[in-house]
């Protein structure tokens, strides 16, 4: 069996504020840096930050162009590799149209969120799929309070939540994307 090929995007719009509004969350430092680290380390082709706030947009290409070339790039290569797969999308459909033009495929969608669903798959149940499917595959993690009704429409996979030893249930996005990450394609 071979790597499955997948990419992975934040969502930060259409999301849910705490008042169930539908809502645009701000872009993070942490979360461009640290998401891409994790989906380097695990073999994602490309990290999608998906905004469409123009000023987002330009604050994450500054960011990324930082440490892919000159200083930034030779201060710190490694911080370099996980940058140059970070990629800029308006919209959730600006991002599966660039990866089916990439991949001559459209890509298997695979939400996640911290609510149990009754269609959800585990990891180990996921892992198994995409490492038998001639496809490619997006996975999609949200900000604020959750990704819309919408988004989980159009998925074809739902990842189960990640649950602790408390009822205490709400991660850091960049920690719940290193665990899924490691659940799905660490090494064991």
């Amino acid at each position: 069996m071979t790597m499955p090929f997948f990419s992975t995007a934040l969502i930060h719009y259409p999301v849910y504020n705490k008042h169930k509004e539908v809502v645009t969350t701000a872009v993070t430092n942490l979360d461009i840096h640290d998401i891409a680290r994790a989906s380097r380390t695990f073999g994602a082709d490309r990290y999608y930050i998906v905004t469409p706030v123009e000023e987002q947009q330009k604050l994450v290409n500054r960011i990324a162009t930082h440490w892919q070339s000159g200083w930034g790039a030779s201060y710190n290569p490694k911080r370099k590799a996980a940058l140059d797969i970070v990629s800029v999308a308006a919209t959730l459909a600006d991002a599966l149209a660039d990866l089916k033009t990439r991949t001559q495929l459209l890509p298997k969608l695979v939400v996640t969120g911290a609510s149990s669903r009754s269609n959800s798959v585990t990891s180990d149940e996921l892992a198994g799929l995409m490492k038998e499917a001639n496809n490619s595959f997006l996975l999609l993690f949200g900000t604020g309070w959750g990704m819309t009704e919408e988004i989980f429409d159009l998925a074809d996979y739902v990842l189960e939540p990640i649950n602790g030893n408390s009822e205490y249930n709400h991660l850091s996005v960049r920690s719940a994307v290193s665990i899924y990450m490691d659940r799905l394609f660490g090494r064991r």
